[in-house]
């Protein structure tokens, strides 16, 4: 009978201390990244799950963390989310999923005073029908990492990436092609819009850059970042006396969509219009074209949000609340760059 993987083997393997091999699976933030990155391939590679049981009720826990997203069927949180659960795992945490559609009061459930007992000791959080206000309004004794849409208001932490500049290096790589008529897709003016409004900020600033400015019959809203919203915004587009000749999509859903009305319409992407995606989802590598896209470190984003919550939990006294930025990079393909000969 195979012997249990206890934490004195994964700390034997590691080359470090059981109270470090401790610190990394409870999430506790004094240890460095690459001691940090040693210690869970020990873990990995032995197999070790630490006791779970036996150490919430030591400390009167459940055991697991709630991830609140809006959309399970946009790959973005789909691909997001099998990062966050490895991580947890990790940790020894399970964890439980919901889709809030985006509708404010399901939302408002999961940070509202008493929902601990919903059995769950923290959340990661990717709002999309509560404002800012809503979420300084909460029970504070709830630990809290944001998601996407809103910045930290010095209680809990907000992970991602910055959208300002990730949009503008979007914008610029069109603007180096020669486009001269840019669209936008995907603008949500609007309280709860503050993401697609930051994406339409670097738009901006990368016309401004350049001396340029860009037409505001071009911005397009949408209601959400999807397929059908990108086809029929992108036909709002081409029946214009003067269409685009490139747009930026604040999503590869929208993109896929804006392309499938292009090659509808006959017109050939890039030749006739370019085009750029956000989020690198795995449909945007296999589309034809290929999606020139925004692609954030979604591996880094999960990670340091299970980490600052796990850190969150197991505070006496909660830290103070940071914006933590994820890297992102552009990723040039076909659908701006062409098809590479044969």
């Amino acid at each position: 009978m195979r012997r249990e993987v206890t934490l004195r083997d994964v700390a034997e393997l590691a080359g470090v201390s059981s109270r470090t091999v401790s610190n990394v699976v409870n999430g506790y933030a004094n240890v460095t990244e690459r001691t940090r990155e040693r210690v869970q391939r020990a873990v990995e590679e032995l197999g070790y799950r630490p006791n779970v049981l036996a150490r919430n009720l030591a400390q009167g826990r459940s055991g697991q963390i709630a991830v609140v997203v809006p959309y399970l069927d946009t790959p973005y949180f789909s691909e997001l989310l099998q990062s966050v659960i490895r991580a947890a795992r990790v940790s020894g945490y399970n964890v439980l999923i919901d889709q809030t559609d985006g509708d404010p009061e399901h939302e408002r459930a999961f940070i509202a005073d008493g929902s601990r007992r919903l059995l769950f000791d923290g959340v990661i959080f990717s709002p999309l029908g509560l404002d800012q206000q809503a979420l300084t309004n909460r029970d504070h004794r709830l630990p809290l990492v944001i998601l996407g849409e809103r910045s930290s208001d010095g209680s809990f932490d907000h992970v991602g990436i910055d959208d300002v500049a990730a949009s503008r290096q979007a914008t610029e790589h069109l603007i180096d092609l020669g486009r001269q008529r840019i669209a936008a897709i995907g603008d949500q003016p609007y309280a709860t819009g503050e993401a697609a409004q930051r994406r339409t900020r670097g738009f901006r600033e990368a016309h401004a850059a350049r001396g340029l400015t860009p037409r505001e019959d071009l911005i397009i809203s949408t209601p959400r970042f999807n397929r059908p919203d990108g086809a029929q915004a992108m036909a709002h587009l081409l029946d214009l006396a003067e269409p685009p000749d490139a747009v930026f999509c604040y999503s590869d859903l929208v993109a896929l969509g804006a392309i499938r009305t292009l090659l509808s319409r006959g017109l050939r992407v890039p030749e006739d219009v370019a085009v750029v995606g956000y989020d690198d989802i795995e449909d945007g590598r296999f589309s034809n074209p290929t999606i020139t896209t925004i692609s954030p470190d979604k591996e880094m984003i999960a990670t340091t949000a299970v980490e600052r919550l796990l850190l969150r939990i197991s505070s006496p006294t909660p830290p103070a609340g940071l914006e933590l930025r994820a890297p992102h990079r552009l990723i040039v393909r076909e659908s701006t760059a062409g098809r590479t000969p044969r």
